[in-house]
C-alpha cells in the first residue's frame, strides 16, 4: 500500500488502512494535496521516555542533543515573587 492518501481515498479504504498501520506502517492523509493528519500506532503505554524520544528524533520531529544529566539550574529565586504578581495584577 501507499503512505499517502487524499480524504476521499482515506474514506474508501480505511479498513485496509487501519491493518497496515496495525502492522506498524504511517500513513498520511491529505486535503487538497496537502497533509493534515497522519494515522499511525499508538505507542504502547509501556515505552519508556528515552524509547518515545527515540522515536521522536528518528522520525525528524526532535532533535537530540544527548541527555541531561542534572536538572537545570536556578538562576534567580527571591521570596515573595506570588505576593509581588498578584500586587502587580491589581494595580
Amino acid at each position: 500500500m501507499r503512505d499517502t492518501y487524499s480524504l476521499y481515498e482515506a474514506k474508501a479504504k480505511l479498513s485496509a488502512i487501519v491493518r497496515e498501520v496495525r502492522q506498524g506502517r504511517r500513513i498520511v492523509v491529505t486535503m487538497r494535496g496537502q497533509a493534515v493528519a497522519e494515522i499511525r500506532p499508538l505507542t504502547p503505554p509501556s515505552v519508556g521516555l528515552e524509547a518515545r524520544l527515540d522515536d521522536l528524533a528518528e522520525r525528524g520531529i526532535l532533535l537530540r542533543t544527548g541527555s541531561v544529566t542534572k536538572p537545570p539550574k536556578v538562576i534567580e529565586r527571591k521570596a515573595g515573587a506570588l505576593e509581588r504578581f498578584l500586587a502587580d495584577r491589581h494595580k
